[in-house]
């Protein structure tokens, strides 16, 4: 693994009680709301190696293809973080669980095939400087694959996000964020998008605030060549 020699603090984030919560129930969650098979196509036909940052209790593991060679699961919080190293021996494929924060990935430049972010750029402090250090550490033409809640089309259930996002909201859900707007910060990031779809978890008729979400690919552009 290539690890910089910049130092992140080891619980960059802690949200305790969320953890406990999200350990417990999210496998649940994930399968009544049918989210494996999302998770399925979020991370089909990838190789190489992969970073994915805010890994939580590793629910992406087991849905890695053979193809991947090596994935660096960057997890913030301490207790999510033991649940992911335990989630990693069960892997298919090597995945190495290491501290850190989205804002200063602890890893060389243009170092990975790919990215993956599952449900976190909701929660990170700052969604730019998050896609910025992903930005870096994919090498040129690298994928970066996105599962997010987003921005609500609708102005009713948008206006009950924002709403929401400035109250409760947060504090009760781990720092998460409903109304942020995933796609203009890829592509404000610099990334190139390259296929997307909208889709409501859990599908049911009266959606809740946090089921607009995005799943598709976005590519880093490759470099431009120089002319002599």
């Amino acid at each position: 693994m290539s690890l910089r020699s910049t130092r992140t603090p080891h619980d960059a984030v802690h949200h305790p009680v969320f953890a406990r919560f999200y350990g417990k129930f999210s496998p649940i969650i994930d399968e009544r709301a049918g989210i494996g098979a999302h998770r399925d196509e979020l991370l089909a036909g990838l190789s190489g190696r992969v970073i994915e940052i805010g890994a939580g209790n590793g629910l992406n593991f087991a849905h890695y293809p053979g193809s991947v060679s090596e994935v660096v699961a960057i997890e913030p919080e301490r207790r999510l973080r033991l649940m992911a190293a335990e989630a990693a021996v069960r892997a298919g494929v090597p995945v190495d669980v290491v501290p850190g924060a989205a804002e200063a990935l602890p890893v060389k430049s243009e170092a990975f095939d790919a990215a993956v972010v599952s449900l976190v750029l909701c929660s990170v402090r700052d969604v730019r400087r998050s896609l910025a250090e992903l930005h870096r550490v994919l090498r040129p033409g690298g994928q970066l694959r996105f599962f997010e809640h987003g921005l609500a089309e609708g102005p009713a259930l948008a206006s009950v996000q924002r709403g929401l996002d400035r109250t409760v909201w947060p504090l009760l859900f781990g720092g998460c964020h409903t109304s942020r707007d995933p796609l203009a910060a890829i592509t404000g990031a610099g990334f190139e998008l390259a296929r997307y779809r909208r889709l409501r978890v859990p599908q049911t008729r009266m959606p809740t605030p946090s089921s607009p979400c995005f799943l598709g690919t976005a590519v880093r552009p490759a470099e431009p060549e120089v002319r002599r």
